[in-house]
């Protein structure tokens, strides 16, 4: 399986995140790639390979142009201001408020923002920009080598809706792959979400489509971020009616629990027919993560791994979330390697996509 990594990941080192009512050193750091990297070689899982760069057009297909534009320009104009830490939301449009972009800086990381746990900070737009090509580079792989394909993306991207960051999140790049296959020529692409958080952004910018079926799996609402999303009746609008499935889960969640709502998932991929399959790959489901509440143990992603390859989809796997660094890299690269010890026992082979090359 190829690998997809950009060393520009590491422009993206904050210093600051509010939990627990501390200022605290981000649970999303540069070493959490590192350490999936280094896993990645050690098994020798296959070729790495860097991005290539995609120009804007494949963001702009999913984001909002003012919500790019301000990203580009958050930290400049942040330090134009005369702040000295790093930009951090204090206030937002809530309920009953004027729903518009101010001036300031202050103003626009509210109105753009999900949450104030996310600083942006030096090397956050390069980080980003980045993060999105090695999600496009997999895309791009995927669609001409019809070969699964791991892109390690850092910063992660599915808390990312149309025009807000947070959770880490700053572009989509589970979506913008998705969409980068439809403009390719795929019918249809499905998204699995195996977070432990929601797939708010996700959700957000395909609720009304029809030729994206979206499925989270993810620690219940009432009691994990991003609490305001992810309900089992959010199920689409509109055209888009039916193609969005969330499987919300409690505290404590073991593995039978979990698996058995991925497979109840995928059997809605399989009735979906999709062209290619995109997996939103957290593992922040493992028992010691230190903000999740689920409790995967290792083995428990290599047999997952195996579940997903039995739909014999052309599959791109996208890094998300995880937080127990530690065990960060087996936890990920064991979904991957129980995937590829997979591959080629379902009906004697692999499907290929079925649109045109």
């Amino acid at each position: 399986m190829i690998t997809v990594f950009s060393d520009k990941h590491a422009l993206r080192d904050a210093n600051t995140e509010l939990y627990g009512g501390e200022l605290v050193k981000p649970f999303e750091r540069p070493s959490r790639a590192q350490f999936i990297i280094d896993r990645v070689r050690s098994v020798g899982l296959g070729e790495i390979v860097k991005p290539d760069e995609f120009g804007m057009d494949p963001i702009l297909a999913i984001h909002d142009a003012s919500f790019v534009g301000f990203l580009e320009q958050a930290w400049s104009d942040w330090l134009k201001v005369g702040y000295n830490g790093e930009a951090i939301a204090t206030c937002w449009p809530a309920r009953r408020m004027v729903q518009k972009a101010p001036d300031h800086i202050d103003g626009k990381l509210g109105y753009y923002s999900m949450a104030c746990e996310t600083a942006i900070t030096a090397g956050t737009w390069e980080a980003a920009l980045a993060s999105a090509n090695v999600a496009l580079t997999g895309a791009a792989r995927l669609h001409s080598t019809r070969e699964a394909v791991f892109s390690l993306c850092r910063p992660p991207g599915h808390h990312a809706a149309i025009d807000m960051f947070g959770g880490y999140c700053f572009f989509n790049n589970a979506a913008i792959a998705a969409q980068h296959l439809l403009d390719k020529g795929a019918e249809r692409v499905a998204i699995v979400d195996v977070d432990f958080h929601h797939g708010n952004g996700t959700q957000d910018i395909f609720y009304k489509r029809d030729d994206v079926l979206f499925v989270s799996l993810h620690g219940a609402p009432e009691d994990a971020f991003p609490h305001f999303l992810g309900y089992a009746n959010e199920t689409g609008e509109g055209s888009g009616e039916g193609f969005t499935a969330n499987y919300p889960m409690k505290p404590g969640t073991q593995f039978p629990e979990w698996r058995a709502a991925l497979k109840s998932g995928l059997r809605r991929v399989t009735e979906f027919a999709p062209d290619a399959l995109i997996i939103s790959l957290g593992v922040d489901t493992f028992e010691s993560d230190p903000i999740s509440f689920f409790k995967l143990k290792s083995d428990d992603f290599t047999t997952y791994g195996r579940d997903i390859a039995k739909l014999g989809l052309p599959t791109l796997f996208v890094m998300e979330g995880g937080y127990d660094i530690d065990e960060i890299g087996i936890n990920a690269v064991n979904v991957l390697q129980g995937f590829e010890g997979n591959l080629g026992k379902t009906n004697g082979t692999r499907s290929a996509l079925r649109y045109p090359v």
